[in-house]
């Protein structure tokens, strides 16, 4: 999971942007309603967008830490137990 903000990460942001897109499918809301929540929408996006680029404190930024691979072969993991690899 890729840190995006303290605490926030990027499934977050995507789980209330698809709340508010949900919400956007009502057919009973009012042009008022409908206009906040496609302005909480993009708020939400550009939020995600620009703390995407803030250092982490280990100094990476969070796209960086997104773009690096995540699997682990098994067989480092074992390794690094105690006893290693038996």
């Amino acid at each position: 999971m890729c840190t995006v903000d303290r605490g926030a990460t990027r499934p977050q942001f995507l789980e209330v942007k698809n709340g508010i897109d949900q919400t956007l499918e009502q057919p009973d809301l009012t042009d008022g309603e409908r206009q906040t929540l496609e302005g909480d929408r993009d708020a939400v996006i550009a939020l995600a967008e620009r703390v995407a680029n803030i250092l982490t404190p280990a100094g990476p930024t969070p796209e960086e830490l997104c773009a690096q691979p995540a699997f682990i072969p098994l067989t480092v993991l074992r390794d690094l137990l105690p006893g290693g690899s038996a």
